[in-house]
């Protein structure tokens, strides 16, 4: 780093510093479960290192900190290396440049969750314009740091439209702060709800402008994104991918978990198999379905990646090979262009006379081992061999019976995650268009002549991977409508011709030696999961519910399924934010994402449906 970097980088130290003082941090966040800042204009990231610092080195501080962060030009992650090497950074600790350095996302425009501190530190990074960032944000925010290009100088950059944003994401008593001081952002900030000082530097510190949320009525969150008050306990039924997953964050909010299972242990149905994929798509309109599974393979990366490389759960994040059923090769690098994704999501790369996608950040894992491992977290309990029959309220909350009407168990909220059979513990309200769909696998032992070396699993309407053991797994079939339980011999030439077709390898097999193994993939029609708290059919609210968020829900009840083919890639970060809906911690995903992932999102298309019909 040269001189004038060094000195950017003391200017911004000083910054951060003089925005805890007046921010009244770290005293705010004593002895609270969690306190969430929003920084406008992440830059290099000396704000949020300042502020973990801080809250490191606070014996009072709180149990959680979420640190929001929002940047329209992050710096790549050689430029984040260089500038947080030791000696260009004194003030702070090297440990914490280091692991946010080791963390640095890919710069797709999306959302990213980071964890640090074992989790007690998340940093959610959102890479975007502010105009476009914000109105997508789920949170109650304790402080604002309005940082980036002089916001207090620049009309255009704080309207009172962004403003407005403020107050609706400002938690009671929020406070704002920025360095600059220019009247019309101080006009603008109390119009928005502020009252509004300016402060003198502490020390070598800059002079700030500080402002504390004092609206005359408080914002008050639509009935679908209001989280669950005082839950302490809850009960998941299901301990497959969606329901470990769920366990896994709920105990990790430091909440008591127990997991009921019909089965005699975790993943017994269809995350039960051998191993299974994960990687994102990519798709021209880079629409719903490519935004959420790109976000959702980035995070599946972030935390396989140390479990795999521990040697914890089998699996590989060595990257995945994709096939492109009708883009060129020029045509591909023309997509990537066009949707501006970093090389280090994703790739063009030649294959025989053609070319593939490579997913750098793509692999494949063992389901089931994955399953035990997160259901192994201190606070979660299993309750196995035992079916819930059904639901009832109780003055505790919910209670979930057995086969003979005996309680299970009891809990202040209940998540389903127990694929099909979800739809009947949900009641008569819950009609979602969802269908069963029949899976096959094939597995072809070890040490056969003439298999090919598959050091990247490879995908193209279906897929085949090499197994830690040597061992080739292929598949898998789709039937609808299809109950049979038994492993199929037509479906075992369709797998080898699948992998005939991906490696141009045709093993001549003893069927004997061929293992399989079949599952059941349930898929709303839309082919999204099916996520959060569920409608209430008998409540009605102050507007139409003709947006998922203005649905009446159920209180403590909440659903995750209908994961499909893609359990693996979308069970982490799914259960994240399902997590954070019911605690009321950030979403870690756009409010975009959220209506078209929300369960009751066919309940206000039906709403929307009958409005047209008498226009």
């Amino acid at each position: 780093m040269n001189l004038p970097e060094a000195d950017e980088a003391s200017a911004e130290n000083l910054a951060g510093q003089a925005f805890l003082h007046g921010s009244g941090l770290p005293g705010r966040w004593a002895g609270r479960s969690r306190f969430v800042v929003l920084e406008t204009g992440f830059g290099l990231g000396h704000h949020f290192l300042a502020t973990w610092h801080a809250w490191r080195q606070d014996a009072q501080r709180c149990s959680r900190l979420w640190y929001v962060a929002i940047d329209p030009q992050p710096s790549r992650a050689a430029d984040l290396a260089r500038a947080h090497a030791p000696s260009a950074l004194p003030a702070l600790p090297a440990a914490l440049s280091a692991a946010l350095v080791r963390q640095w996302p890919p710069l797709t425009p999306d959302m990213h969750l980071l964890d640090f501190d074992g989790g007690r530190v998340r940093l959610l990074l959102a890479f975007g314009d502010s105009d476009q960032v914000l109105p997508e944000l789920v949170a109650g925010v304790d402080a604002f740091h309005l940082g980036g290009a002089t916001p207090g100088n620049d009309p255009d950059l704080w309207d009172r439209w962004r403003l407005r944003q403020l107050t609706r994401l400002a938690a009671p008593g929020a406070t704002v702060a920025t360095r600059h001081v220019a009247p019309a952002l101080r006009l603008g900030l109390q119009a928005a709800g502020f009252s509004v000082q300016a402060i003198p530097g502490h020390g070598s510190q800059p002079e700030m402008t500080v402002g504390r949320f004092a609206p005359r009525v408080s914002p008050r969150a639509p009935p679908g994104r209001q989280p669950q008050a005082g839950v302490q306990t809850v009960a998941v039924v299901g301990a497959g991918l969606a329901g470990s997953a769920v366990a896994a964050a709920l105990a990790g909010r430091g909440l008591a978990v127990q997991v009921i299972d019909r089965a005699g242990g975790p993943a017994q149905a269809t995350s039960g198999q051998a191993a299974g994929l994960f990687h994102g798509v990519v798709h021209g309109q880079d629409g719903i379905h490519a935004r959420w599974l790109r976000a959702a393979a980035l995070h599946t990366t972030r935390v396989l990646r140390p479990l795999v490389d521990s040697g914890l759960v089998p699996g590989a994040v060595g990257g995945l090979l994709r096939g492109e059923q009708s883009l060129s090769a020029d045509g591909m690098q023309q997509l990537l262009a066009a949707l501006a994704l970093p090389p280090d999501y994703l790739q063009v790369a030649p294959r025989g006379s053609g070319a593939t996608w490579m997913y750098p950040g793509g692999g494949w894992v063992a389901p089931a081992a994955l399953c035990a491992h997160w259901l192994q977290q201190p606070g979660i309990a299993t309750v196995y061999n035992q079916a819930v029959q059904a639901l009832q309220r109780s003055a505790a909350g919910w209670q979930l019976l057995g086969e003979a009407g005996q309680v299970l168990a009891e809990a202040d909220a209940v998540v389903l995650c127990n694929a099909a059979d979800a739809q009947r513990l949900a009641g008569a309200g819950a009609a979602w268009p969802v269908h069963l769909a029949r899976g096959q696998t094939t597995v072809l032992p070890a040490g056969l002549a003439g298999a090919p070396a598959l050091p990247q699993p490879l995908a193209d309407a279906g897929y085949v991977l090499q197994l830690a053991d040597g061992r080739l797994l292929c598949g898998a079939t789709t039937q609808r409508a299809d109950g049979d339980p038994a492993v199929r011999w037509s479906d075992h030439q369709h797998n080898l011709a699948t992998l005939q077709r991906l490696t141009g390898w045709a093993p001549d097999i003893d069927p004997a030696l061929l293992a399989g193994r079949v599952g059941w993939r349930l898929l709303a029609d839309d082919r999204l999961p099916l996520l959060g708290p569920l409608p209430d059919a008998s409540a009605t609210g102050a507007r139409p519910p003709d947006q998922p968020r203005h649905v009446q829900r159920q209180p403590g009840l909440y659903v995750f399924t209908a994961l499909g083919s893609r359990g693996i890639t979308q069970a982490a970060l799914a259960a994240e934010f399902l997590v954070s809906w019911l605690t009321g911690d950030p979403l870690p995903a756009p409010a975009a994402l959220v209506d078209a992932l929300d369960v009751a999102r066919f309940t206000s298309r039906a709403v929307r449906r009958a409005a047209r019909s008498v226009e």
